[in-house]
């Protein structure tokens, strides 16, 4: 399978932003392993702002633009050689491209993007993208990665996309505050009751939300393909996600008539 990957801010880092090492080291081990398999991957990593500005030292997650793209700066380095190393203990080459909108909109420049990410699929690779959040403040007051992996996985007809965040999936309401919110494990349609279900931020370090991740689920499976939100604590649920077993909520892609 063809499998687009979205990790969030809180997966990859603790609420201080500093690294969650058990986490990516997890994460890492598993689409490794994957990739092992025979899968191809492509990764989406959040969390360069929210790892930059635990790196600074900065109390929370800043507020103006110029220290965000700062801690962009930081954190992205910071990512990439964490991601680099723990990829390479296991023999897997990683490649970064950083994107902007435009990338992604663009006729001639999303040709090139789709070139330059199945050539490297070719070779093996593991592509891991992030919005380039340094030098485009478009993309940082959107925030929304869930949106960005849900355009790749459309552009490289995935067969699979998959968020893993700080939550289990989508719920009947929000589980922090009402407890007899249930999980939602099956989407067939998105209704206005699906979406209703929806709203919200996410965490304090990053900037997605439910409603995002709704928005992901209808670019991906208008297109055939599937989506799952997961909980990116354990990230050996993918396991489970790409055998086809419940785990988290699955979108299904609407498939065309025979």
């Amino acid at each position: 399978m063809k499998v687009v990957v979205k990790v969030g801010t809180s997966t990859l880092a603790h609420p201080t932003g500093r690294l969650n090492i058990r986490h990516i080291e997890a994460l890492c081990k598993v689409l490794s392993d994957l990739k092992n398999a025979g899968h191809q991957i492509i990764l989406v990593s959040s969390g360069a702002i929210g790892m930059g500005a635990g790196k600074l030292c900065l109390p929370g997650r800043p507020a103006d633009m110029p220290t965000k793209q700062a801690a962009a700066a930081v954190g992205q380095c910071e990512l990439m050689y964490t991601y680099d190393k723990l990829f390479t203990e296991y023999n897997h080459t990683v490649a970064q491209i950083l994107i902007t909108s435009e990338d992604v909109e663009d006729g001639a420049r999303s040709e090139n993007l789709h070139s330059t990410l199945t050539r490297l699929l070719e070779l093996g690779a593991l592509p891991i993208v992030n919005e380039n959040d340094t030098v485009s403040t478009a993309e940082i007051a959107v925030g929304d990665n869930d949106t960005l992996a849900a355009l790749l996985a459309r552009s490289l007809s995935a067969d699979l996309l998959v968020l893993l965040s700080d939550i289990d999936g989508l719920f009947t309401a929000d589980p922090h505050t009402d407890p007899a919110a249930r999980l939602i494990q099956r989407v067939e349609e998105l209704t206005p009751e699906i979406e209703a279900a929806a709203g919200g931020r996410g965490s304090a370090l990053g900037t997605g939300g439910m409603a995002t991740k709704l928005r992901a689920a209808r670019i991906v499976t208008e297109a055939g393909a599937d989506m799952v939100i997961a909980n990116g604590q354990a990230p050996e649920v993918l396991y489970d996600i790409l055998a086809g077993e419940p785990a988290g909520t699955r979108f299904a892609g609407k498939r065309s008539p025979a």
